[in-house]
């Protein structure tokens, strides 16, 4: 296993090689979730799902035992409304052959992982991962765990196997990379602005000024 991380354009997110893998964002979960405040890691999954789709990146949904632990959150759940989630019994995503034959036959290596518990559904999966060769991103802000402790020393654990740490604006703006690139750009303000916070903010005021000067013709 390669532990050495990549640097250089090579080291940095591409739509055409991302597959997103979003792990057990049930009520369940929700309800032992104490490292961060609940509805921050809700708006930021959502948002990062958003993203995904608009880039096209394939994006698999994964719960564990749906039926005790409840469906995928409605807001998740309403970007993919055609996706039925992969309800697991492993703890272990990737020992899933129903979530890792989808992986594999995607072709894609930079795989994005975001997920409830950091420090056990997201960790294990992404350790794992790194060993059948791919480049492994876990979105911190789109997950979380039992306590801040068990969140931060699930990230220090996954960092030291190779893991690569981000957050869902980062994957964004990496995925973007140029905002000539228009057809993506003008369909991201939509999750920016509902789901951005200030940034959000800022580019509603920005909008809102173009639109004002369009109409003065200046």
């Amino acid at each position: 296993m390669n532990k050495t991380p990549k640097i250089g354009l090579q080291g940095l997110l591409r739509p055409e090689d991302s597959i997103v893998v979003l792990i057990d964002h049930q009520p369940y979960q929700f309800t032992n979730l104490n490292s961060h405040e609940p509805t921050l890691i809700i708006n930021n999954v959502i948002a990062l799902a958003r993203t995904a789709k608009v880039f096209d990146i394939p994006t698999i949904l994964t719960t564990v035992i749906e039926e005790r632990g409840g469906f995928i959150i409605k807001g998740l759940q309403d970007v993919f409304p055609e996706q039925k989630p992969i309800n697991r019994t492993f703890i272990n995503t990737w020992q899933d052959p129903n979530v890792t034959d989808l992986v594999k036959k995607s072709g894609r290596k930079q795989l994005v992982l975001a997920g409830l518990f950091t420090e056990i559904c997201v960790a294990m999966p992404a350790i794992q991962a790194l060993e059948d060769g791919y480049d492994v991103f876990v979105v911190t802000d789109a997950c979380g765990g039992v306590s801040s402790e068990a969140h931060d020393m699930a990230v220090r654990r996954m960092v030291q196997a190779g893991v690569v740490p981000i957050t869902w604006m980062a994957v964004l703006g990496e995925w973007q990379r140029d905002w000539a690139r228009t057809d993506t750009a003008a369909k991201l303000s939509a999750s920016i602005l509902e789901h951005g916070g200030a940034s959000g903010v800022a580019l509603a005021w920005e909008l809102q000024l173009l639109a004002t000067h369009g109409e003065s013709g200046n």
